[in-house]
């Protein structure tokens, strides 16, 4: 049976894993390739439903990870004629790509899925609580 309590704990996990992506791409920020290329934000794109159901209705109870996909937004740039992964010729010469990874975005996010994470950590306690009152009507 896929029930409430379900639904919750799929909330959960999509924003454990969300939130894992976000701190990787705070951690990564400065971080740069072998070849010079800096770091592109990862997002996060949640789906409806749970695939790895075994019912056919649990299949479109719940959330999932749909994807995970690397934000194609510019670089930026930073001044920096000396270090070695500079633009050696045209308008942006002395000029070092830097990651798209905007740390004020990042915590923003951070916030959100945290406090759903903590919303389904409630709906969980709530639904626990409602059983066990069934329960105990019950006996």
């Amino acid at each position: 049976m896929y029930g409430t309590l379900d639904i919750s704990t799929s909330g959960m996990i999509a924003q454990r894993d969300r939130l894992a992506a976000i701190s990787s791409n705070i951690a990564n920020r400065h971080s740069v390739a072998a070849d010079g290329t800096p770091y592109r934000a990862r997002t996060v794109r949640l789906a409806v439903g749970d695939p790895n159901a075994a019912s056919l209705e649990g299949r479109g109870m719940g959330v999932h990870i749909a994807s995970i996909e690397e934000d194609r937004s510019a670089f930026g740039l930073r001044w920096d004629p000396g270090n070695p992964f500079a633009i050696k010729e045209g308008p942006q010469a002395g000029y070092v790509l830097e990651s798209n990874v905007n740390p004020v975005v990042e915590q923003i996010n951070a916030m959100q899925a945290s406090r759903a994470y903590e919303a389904n950590v409630a709906a969980a306690e709530a639904t626990k609580t409602m059983m066990a009152q069934a329960l105990r009507l019950l006996a």
